[in-house]
């Protein structure tokens, strides 16, 4: 990759990815619903799983500049 497009790729994959854990945890933390109409025990990990996928992704880019 060109380090411009993978430098930029990789901000937005690790800026969505700590805003979706960081939003996560607030809303698990005080119990409230994570997903509307979706059940706090599917909907928690779930959401864990792409923001840590996203964290990866941008990590991953990073490492190809």
């Amino acid at each position: 990759m060109e380090s411009g497009p993978a430098i930029f790729a990789a901000t937005v994959f690790l800026l969505f990815g700590a805003a979706l854990l960081t939003w996560t945890g607030a809303r698990a933390w005080r119990r409230a619903p994570v997903a509307e109409g979706v059940r706090h025990a599917v909907a928690v990990p779930v959401a864990v799983l792409a923001g840590a996928v996203s964290l990866a992704l941008g990590a991953w880019c990073l490492g190809q500049v």
